[in-house]
């Protein structure tokens, strides 16, 4: 029987994604959940909706809901945190303040002075997160799906002395677009990814060995949809040679060249969704989600909505990994690990995105070698951002922290070096209730080794995680 902590549970539309995800598998369906939030309210409808639906497939799956983290953690094989430090209170602060400045962010939660600050006040809680699981369980797996992603791997890898690694779809849901474009069967695509999370570029892409990547941009452009919900991807793609993965919205906002001008950025806008890049679209979402799934609940509960299907599986990497790890059954995914030659121009140490490969005996990276020259020095300039964010997390460190925000390129593209210093400000005094490591409260760590010994399950060698023999 699995013993699995969901830390940040009260996220009901993922936590319920991924139990049914890992429910899907006929061998973890006695699997032992615990759930833990400090949000009672939420804690409590995910638990109850959960247990329904394990009860309505006759599973003899457990949940143990909990506002204990180190109860939830205990003795766990395998825990998962999607966790959003601040809530929506915080979040505001992220999009809005900045705004004032003429920093305009459509989700702010990887780069950007949002992101960077998402990141500051998420780390102290992953780093309390791996304490106790080097204490209560030593050796689990962290599958980190909390952003900013490459940012806190890298803090986690640093300081936390636990295996960990980072979790996104952005490679799926795009894969699906490219075999859109080009009229294939999504299965029959295969491609590579590589680059850094929200900054992966697909930089092959064939068809029974045939390179497709030529036909992407005229495909792109003709498409119904398409040519219309994506512009700035398409403007990176005629002028890279490469497509991101990440949406529209996300892509304009970790770029200097396409939200610095509100009087032409309609232009690499799309309106009608909000992933199109839409002012604060992210936030204006959660606010609506938030209060759809209040008003959907008694729904549920009465059934007047349906569940997931048993065996409906999602495309969300956690579930294919443990099974892997468990079973044997090999899993490729592109998954986020630490650099270590496996993208030869990107600086080792930084947290990558690249495909790897998952069996009994662990978390296998593969090696891509060089970038495409305009796709390295992208993700260059993000990196030197997450860099300094994860230095200025780690040690309380305010002038780097301002340091990190003015080589922001979004905010380098509009921000003056007084507004910019004038923004972190203000951004460190409304969000100090969640930044201990500036507030004098000594919250600063030091490098934790990465533990290798016969009590763990896992070690870091050769830039994998290799599982050790029980």
């Amino acid at each position: 029987m699995l013993k699995i902590a969901m830390i940040g549970a009260g996220s009901i539309g993922f936590t319920r994604r991924l139990l049914m995800d890992i429910l899907a598998v006929e061998a973890f369906r006695d699997t032992e959940f615990r759930f833990m939030d400090i949000n009672q309210e939420n804690l409590d409808m995910v638990t109850n909706l959960c247990r329904m639906m394990i009860e309505k497939n006759g599973l003899p799956a457990t949940i143990l809901p909990t506002t204990n983290q180190r109860e939830a953690v205990k003795d766990a094989d395998y825990v998962l945190c999607t966790a959003r430090v601040g809530g929506l209170e915080a979040y505001r602060y992220d999009v809005e303040i900045p705004l004032k400045y003429g920093v305009d962010q459509c989700i702010g939660d990887t780069l950007g002075p949002g992101g960077i600050f998402f990141g500051l006040r998420t780390i102290p809680v992953l780093l309390e997160l791996a304490k106790d699981m080097r204490e209560l369980a030593p050796g689990a797996l962290l599958l980190n799906y909390c952003n900013p992603m490459a940012i806190n791997t890298w803090a986690l890898r640093r300081a936390g002395g636990i295996p960990v690694i980072g979790l996104c779809h952005g490679v799926q849901h795009s894969q699906q677009q490219l075999a859109d474009v080009l009229g294939l069967p999504e299965d029959e695509v295969d491609f590579i990814c590589a680059g850094i999370n929200h900054q992966t570029w697909f930089i092959q892409v064939s068809h029974k060995g045939q390179d497709m990547l030529p036909y992407l941009l005229d495909g792109f452009e003709k498409h119904p949809h398409l040519s219309k919900s994506e512009p700035c991807r398409i403007d990176v793609l005629r002028r890279f040679g490469y497509y991101s993965t990440e949406s529209n919205g996300h892509l304009s906002e970790y770029l200097p060249w396409y939200r610095k001008n509100p009087l032409e950025i309609d232009k690499w806008i799309y309106h009608d969704e909000w992933i199109g890049g839409r002012t604060s679209a992210y936030l204006e979402y959660c606010l609506e989600r938030n209060e759809i799934y209040k008003e959907q609940y008694p729904q549920w509960m009465n059934g007047e909505l349906e569940f997931i299907t048993l065996g409906e599986r999602s495309e969300e990497h956690g579930s294919y990994i443990i099974e892997a790890l468990e079973t044997g059954k090999v899993y490729r995914g592109h998954f986020n690990i630490e650099n270590r030659e496996n993208i030869t121009n990107l600086p080792n140490g930084a947290t990558v995105e690249l495909p790897c490969y998952v069996d009994r005996s662990g978390i296998h990276p593969t090696t891509v070698g060089k970038l495409p020259l305009a796709c390295a020095a992208t993700c260059k300039v993000s990196i030197n951002v997450q860099e300094m964010t994860v230095e200025a997390a780690l040690t309380g460190n305010r002038e780097l922290l301002k340091q990190a925000v003015l080589h922001d390129p979004l905010t380098a593209a509009v921000c003056s070096t007084e507004q910019v210093w004038q923004m972190v400000d203000e951004m460190l005094e409304a969000l100090s209730p969640w930044l201990p490591q500036f507030n004098g409260e000594n919250k600063t760590w030091d490098d934790i080794p990465q533990p290798n010994n016969g009590d763990l399950r896992f070690i870091k060698a050769n830039g994998g995680l290799f599982r050790l023999k029980q």
